[in-house]
C-alpha cells in the first residue's frame, strides 16, 4: 500500500547531465542488486554522459526523489509496434533503492511513465524482469502488466555480434 506522508515528499523529474554520476551509481546498484558478477557493467560517466546527452540522445532517465534524496530511476527509449503502426515505451531500468520500496514510488515513477507514454501517443511499454524477481513480478502484475509467455528474448552481443557482422 502506497505512503501517503512519503508520497506527499515525492518528485519525480527528468535527469539533468549533472546527474550523470548519480545515474551510474544506481546503475551498479540495480546490478549488484541483480546479482550481476563483478565487471559485467562496464557502463563509465564519460559514456553514459555522451549516451544520455549527446547530440543523438539514446535513452531517457526519470530520477525519483524523495525529500530531496534519490530514491530511484528509470532509463527508457522509444521502440516501434509494426502491427500497431506507433511507437512504444521500452523501459531499460526500473529501480527503487531497497529502503524506499513499499512506499509507493515505483508505482509513482511507473504512472509518470504511463503518462509520457500517452502524451507521446504511445501503443504500449514494455519491460523485462528476471524470473527469480518473484516481488517485481507481483508488483507488475498488481498494475495490471501482464507477462509475454510465448515470446522468447534473443541477444547477440560480443565476439558473436563481430562475427555477424563480418559474414
Amino acid at each position: 500500500m502506497p505512503d501517503a506522508a512519503a508520497l506527499a515528499y515525492l518528485e519525480i523529474r527528468r535527469a539533468r547531465e549533472a546527474d550523470v554520476p548519480i545515474i551510474v551509481s544506481l546503475i551498479q546498484e540495480l546490478a549488484d542488486y541483480e546479482k550481476a558478477l563483478p565487471g559485467a557493467v562496464p557502463v563509465t560517466e564519460t559514456g553514459l554522459r555522451e549516451a544520455l546527452f549527446g547530440s543523438t540522445p539514446a535513452a531517457e532517465v526519470l530520477l525519483v526523489c524523495m525529500r530531496a534524496e534519490v530514491a530511484g530511476y528509470a532509463i527508457f527509449f522509444h521502440n516501434f509496434s509494426s502491427w500497431r503502426g506507433r511507437r512504444g515505451i521500452f523501459l531499460e531500468d526500473l529501480f527503487v533503492r531497497p529502503e524506499m520500496r513499499r512506499r509507493g514510488v515505483g508505482r509513482a515513477l511507473l504512472a509518470e511513465l504511463a503518462r509520457i507514454a500517452l502524451v507521446r501517443n504511445c501503443a504500449r511499454i514494455e519491460w523485462l524482469v528476471v524470473d527469480w524477481n518473484q516481488p517485481a513480478i507481483d508488483f507488475y502484475r498488481s498494475l495490471g502488466a501482464v507477462p509475454l509467455e510465448e515470446w522468447t528474448t534473443f541477444r547477440i552481443g560480443g565476439a558473436a555480434l563481430e562475427a555477424l557482422a563480418q559474414s
